[in-house]
Parts: C-alpha cells; structure tokens; sequence
C-alpha cells in the first residue's frame, strides 16, 4: 500500500503545481491519515465513492452536502482537495462555476477514482453480498414475469419486429439451412474443460439434438461418428452453469456464470447468425455495437459538448433481462426461438444456494448474453422514444434517429429530451438505471471507459494491479508500465519520472519505444532510434523484456484434431505450430529479454 500512496502524493504534488493551489499538504495529510487508519478501503472504496459524488455534482450543477459522506466541508466545498474543487464550483456557494477548470476535473478524477478497479479480491463478506444480490435479482426477474401484461407485451413484440423484423427472418432461414458452424471460445466452462481439451467433450443434451445433432456436431463427419460414446442428458439432468465471481472493485465483485462446454460451444454459432444481421443492416448497425467502442465515446463526447445526448448505464444489466422478453421478441421466428431456448442453460450453482433455476436469458458468461441483451435494450430505447412522442414510430421515423441511439452493453446514449421516458420504459421493463453513472444535464458524459466534460476527455488512467517486487511479478509488471504510460500521455510527466525508478528497480532494461512495439518499454516525446538496426528488415531494435505466455498442455490429435481444422475460421494458417498441443488460456505470463523491434 506505500507505493500506492507515494504515488498518489506524487501526482497531487504535481498537479498542485500546475494549477498554481494554494498548498495543499492537508490533503496528503488527510491520505496518509486515513489510509493509516481505515487500509487500502480508502484508497479502492472511499475515495472512488468521492469521485462518483463529485461527477453526480457536475451533472446536477452543485455540490450537495447530502453527497461526500465521510468527509468535513470547508465553506460551500468539502475540505478535502478544495484546492480543486474551486477552480470547478463557487467556494462560498458550491454552484458550478460558469467556465470550470477541465483540468482540475481531470486531475479530481484522477486522484479519486484510480484506484476504484484495482485487481484484488473482495473480502468474504461481500462476495456473500455479491451472491445474495444475484438471488434477489432472479426473484425480482420471476417476479416481473408474472406481472406482465398483455399490452406491454404486445408493444415490445411491436417494436422489436420493427426494429429487428427483416434480421430475424434472414437468421431464422439460417437456422433451418442449417447455415452456422459451432466453435469453442477460450474460457473456463462448468465442467473444467479447457483449450484443446473441449474437442474430446461427448456430453449433448436431449434439447439440443433437434437443431444440433451431436453426429454433426461433435465430429468432423457421420464416417468419424461414435455416437455410442455421446452421453445425451435429458433436462432434469443437464449441468448447470457455475456461478463465480471475478473482480470488478474492492466494494463489489462482477457476477458471471461459466455455460458447460457443449452449450457454449453451440451458442457462440448461434452467435454468429445474430451477429452477422444485425451488423449487416445499415441502421442496426450503426445503433448496435459489439466489438467497436469509439462511436459510443465520440457520441459522449459530442453530448458533452452540445448537450443533445444523454449517456446511461444500467446495474445488473445482463441478470435482469427475461427470458420471456427475448422469447417475445423472437415469437415470429419459430426456429431461432427454439436454437435460443435449445442453447440456454435453464439452470445455475449458486454458492451457498444450491441449484437454482433460472428466469432471467443468461448470466455474464454466455455467448449469446451480449447480443440478445443489446436488442432488448434497443427496443425498449425506441419504446421510450415512443411514449415521449405519443404516437408509434414508423420505419422512417426509427431511422432518423440514425447517430443519436447507441446501445454498447449495458452502455446506452439516447437524445436528451427522451432520457426521462426511456428511463421510465426500462424500469418498467425490470431494469436499473445507474443514477451515479448516468449523465444528461450537465456537460459531464460517460460512456465505455471515456469520459468528457463539455468536449475536453477528462478520461483518467487507473492502477489496475499492485506495484511488483520483482520482475517475477510478469502481470504485475506489464501493469505498471502500462500505467506508466498512460500517466504519460496525459502528461503527469514528473510522476513518470518516479515511476520510470520504481520500474528499473524490477527490470534492468527499460528502453524508449513506440506504442507498436512489443517490448515492455516506455514512450517517449522523442522519435525512437533504437539501439541497434536488424540486419534484414532495417528496422531499430531495442533490447529489452517482452511478455510470454505458457499455455497449458493439453493434447489432441486423430479426429479431434481434424474436427479443430475444420472449425478453424478463415484460410489463415495457425498462429501456433504447436497448437495441437498446447492451448487455453494461458495460466502464467513470464517476461523474456531479447532484441526486438522498437515500434
């Protein structure tokens, strides 16, 4: 934790010199005092709670002495960093100041909110919280189902056949063509399988054949088919998802659920149909993003700054979508309906409750998760449109809100004049809008991992790992320098310099490097030279450490291994020559020094 706050010190230090403060050493005080006294808690949960209040103040235009709680105020300001905090709101008052400083908020985020996702482990005590709130959250789900009525319904089935009409059709054709090819994805599964090893897997369940027969399936033809090894489960016996926890912030752990490997293994084909629809049609996508953040952060910007655009963000987003929402918008669509419901998991092993089963679509964990949730929230964005407009939307209508609806997860940007009926149609649809990270009247906006204020990217650079002892730390390390140039790029440049020691003290060679390069390296307001020029290709090299990663052993080879080459996508060769052998992910990264290119 030292290194933690002497970082901290370091850019509090350095900020108050480039904004001219008073002094500010009660700060630093106040740091070293808490943290002495309450543990790394208040650098990970009290401070980040700060910065949350302090981005609901710039939205709402005033600080609030409901807000800040834990910490003395000093005037119309809370003590604690008013040095900032008044080149943004009126110290006597506590109103916003007509032309706040975009700096002092990037620098009050910084020192706030940096540590908030750091990569530790809850206590016990909050994983049972975490664990708790997923039960709660699927009685809540069953709950709402009952509820339904038959005209709210009817208008979600309305608008998801108007948004999402045409799409269906073409993968529902697709579905009984038979036109999708089923693949394993990299993570961990229920039943422990991993990498090469998935390959070998002859679990099915009955539910499953009618769509996906296993002699399909499982083997590259009916010649290589050993059905008498298949073992078909019948519903009543199927493997339930694991429900785990990995970390998201001290306060609260992320909630997913591992699928067993045959129901991952045919969702993500199932997967890929969606997928190519809705990214097929012009104004989906452009609405819908699954792999590209940036027009998501450029509409937050532009919201910002012009003020026409809200950014919203929903907790529990994945757990609260209803299966008999995505079995609604999907009603018109026999054969996709039934490959959904064939490749969902119905049930869950919770820890510490047993064997649940399950109302809501899917946890976090599976393939299908993401897309199914992106169109549910679509459609109920273009009810709350609707509503506000009180009349229905017509086909022409949706499309001219081309550019001002975007749905990236749980991340949804909306016109500002419709936040508040959009927010009215989501929490009537069983969803939660995050209040502290969702953003519509001020000029503060946030939207996949961006934030701006008024235009200007107030985005900050956050310490994702503790700092390592020694360059067997390899995660630990390729944090920190990553860290390092971040805070580099935002221009905390004597902070860098404290930490381009602290690095060296861990790796004897530190070299200057562009951002292309794959050398563990620091970059720098200089053109790189390098140290060295490879022979061959004329390119500068530097000597220093790359990561490596040791995947695990696990070998196939025969018809498991003809079955991996046919599933493989694209004509491109195997990155791995050894790919037959090892595979997985990867369970410990090492650093190797070498000569290696410099960008």
């Amino acid at each position: 934790m030292k290194s933690l706050m002497t970082l901290w010190s370091r850019l509090h230090i350095e900020m108050v010199r480039s904004l001219g403060c008073a002094s500010a050493t009660p700060d630093r005080k106040t740091v070293r005092f808490r943290c002495e006294h309450e543990g790394l808690s208040f650098l990970t949960i009290t401070l980040p709670a700060f910065g949350k209040d302090f981005e609901r103040s710039l939205d709402a235009g005033r600080l609030d002495r409901s807000l800040f709680q834990g910490f003395t105020w000093k005037g119309g300001l809370p003590a604690f960093l008013q040095g900032f905090l008044g080149l943004v709101f009126h110290r006597d008052s506590g109103v916003l100041l007509d032309r706040p400083d975009p700096y002092a908020i990037l620098c009050v985020r910084q020192l706030t909110l940096m540590f908030g996702k750091i990569n530790l482990p809850c206590s016990n005590a909050r994983v049972d919280d975490a664990f708790r709130a997923y039960i709660q959250c699927e009685k809540e789900v069953r709950q709402r189902d009952k509820s339904w009525t038959e005209a709210e319904m009817f208008r979600f089935r309305q608008m998801s056949r108007l948004l999402f009409g045409p799409a269906l059709a073409k993968m529902d054709s697709d579905i009984y063509h038979g036109r999708y090819l089923p693949k394993h994805g990299p993570g961990s599964t229920a039943d422990g399988l991993r990498g090469n090893a998935k390959f070998k897997n002859r679990i099915w369940t009955d539910r499953l054949e009618s769509y996906f027969p296993a002699g399909e399936m499982l083997f590259y033809n009916w010649a290589f088919a050993q059905l008498d090894d298949v073992n078909h489960l019948e519903p009543g016996a199927e493997i339930p998802v694991k429900v785990i926890t990995v970390p998201k912030t001290l306060k609260t752990p992320r909630i997913i659920a591992m699928e067993p490997t045959h129901m991952m293994y045919v969702q993500q084909a199932l997967m890929e149909v969606v997928l190519q629809y809705l990214e097929g049609d012009d104004f989906l996508y452009e609405t819908i993003g699954f792999d590209d953040q940036t027009p998501n952060q450029r509409l937050a910007r532009q919201g910002s700054r012009k003020g026409d655009l809200a950014t919203l963000d929903l907790s529990e987003a994945s757990d609260r979508v209803s299966n008999q929402l995505v079995r609604a918008m999907v009603d018109r669509t026999p054969h996709l309906r039934e490959a959904l419901d064939a490749t969902r998991s119905r049930k869950a092993d919770v820890p510490g409750y047993g064997v649940q089963r399950l109302s809501k679509f899917a946890s976090m964990g599976s393939a299908l998760c993401f897309p199914m949730e992106a169109m549910v929230f679509t459609t109920i964005i273009f009810l709350g449109i609707q509503k506000k407009l009180r009349t229905s939307l017509t086909k022409r209508d949706v499309k001219s809100f081309r550019g001002k609806v975007r749905v990236f997860g749980d991340d949804l940007i909306v016109p500002k004049e419709y936040a508040h009926t959009v927010i009215e149609e989501l929490e009537n649809f069983g969803f939660r809008v995050n209040s502290g990270k969702s953003f519509w009247n001020g000029k503060f906006r946030e939207s996949c991992g961006k934030e701006y204020f008024d235009g200007t990217d107030v985005s900050i650079a956050r310490v994702r790992r503790l700092f390592p002892t020694s360059r067997q730390d390899g995660q630990e390390v390729i944090s920190l320098v990553s860290l390092r140039n971040q805070l580099f790029k935002l221009g905390f440049d004597d902070t860098v310099r404290w930490l381009d020691s602290t690095i060296m003290d861990v790796l004897d060679y530190f070299p200057y490097v562009e951002e292309s390069s794959p050398v563990l390296g620091r970059l720098s307001y200089e053109p790189v030279k390098g140290d060295r020029t490879d022979s061959a290709l004329q390119i500068p090299l530097v000597r220093g450490y790359v990561p490596h990663y040791r995947l695990p052993v696990n070998s196939i080879d025969g018809a498991d291994g003809l079955m991996k080459w046919a599933l493989k996508r694209g004509d491109v060769p195997f990155a791995d020559k050894d790919h037959l052998h090892r595979s997985g992910r990867p369970k410990s990264v090492y650093t190797k020094l070498g000569w290696y290119p410099a960008r």
